[in-house]
């Protein structure tokens, strides 16, 4: 999971990792509001939310082109470890992930 700032950023990292084979789909769930602390300061903007769909095998990659592609300096990025779902749906995202 990770948050852009605009829509076309998140379009743009979405198409890329899923060209990439990095990601078998990308969510992107648009105005989301974030408040947080960034440098001293408490912010509130709008993002968009990527649900990044993956295998554990092609985390550290997909983190590596997160990083290259983002625009934030500390981008968001974090693992949920899928214990279990449709058998079709998650063999289709280990059968699209290379």
């Amino acid at each position: 999971m990770t948050t852009c700032g605009s829509i076309d950023e998140a379009r743009h990292i979405a198409h890329a990792l899923v060209e990439r084979r990095l990601a078998a789909c990308v969510n992107l769930v648009p105005q989301v509001e974030s408040t947080y602390r960034w440098k001293g300061e408490v912010e509130t903007v709008t993002e968009v939310m990527l649900i990044i769909k993956t295998t554990a095998d092609a985390f550290d990659r997909l983190r590596a082109a997160l990083v290259e592609l983002h625009s934030f300096e500390v981008p968001e990025c974090i693992e949920f470890t899928i214990t279990d779902g449709t058998a079709a749906y998650l063999d289709w995202i280990g059968e699209t992930v290379k």
